[in-house]
């Protein structure tokens, strides 16, 4: 069994959390070549049921409680997203990635959508 992201391994399955999607992620993430698409889909099925998903790293200079899926088919993908939340998982960025380091523009941009996001959840 898989460790849970709080801890917790249930045994009864569990209603998948809904995916929101933030700017152009989800086109973005549809760009990714079929096999590292796959695989996102599948990291993130993991997430919607509560899983941990197989390749992962907080990004805290993003924001609090957003993880990098990290996705390698012989080529690097990221997946940013925020699972604190108990209405839905944010997908804040889907990116190649091409060298060690995150690029700045990457960082920035799931930066931006993650203060945007709070922005509006703090509007409701």
């Amino acid at each position: 069994m898989r460790p849970g992201i709080s801890g917790f391994v249930g045994f009864a399955p569990r209603p998948d959390k809904p995916i929101e999607w933030r700017g152009s992620s989800y086109d973005d993430l549809c760009a990714f070549p079929g096999d590292a698409r796959r695989d996102a889909g599948f990291q993130l099925g993991l997430v919607q049921q509560g899983y941990r998903p197989d390749d992962w790293k907080a990004m805290p200079t993003v924001g609090a409680g957003v993880i990098e899926i990290r996705i390698d088919v012989g080529t690097a993908y990221r997946v940013v997203i925020v699972v604190k939340f108990e209405e839905a998982i944010y997908v804040l960025h889907a990116f190649e990635k091409k060298s060690r380091r995150t690029p700045r523009p990457d960082v920035d941009l799931a930066r931006k959508r993650y203060r945007d996001l709070i922005a509006e959840r703090g509007q409701r």
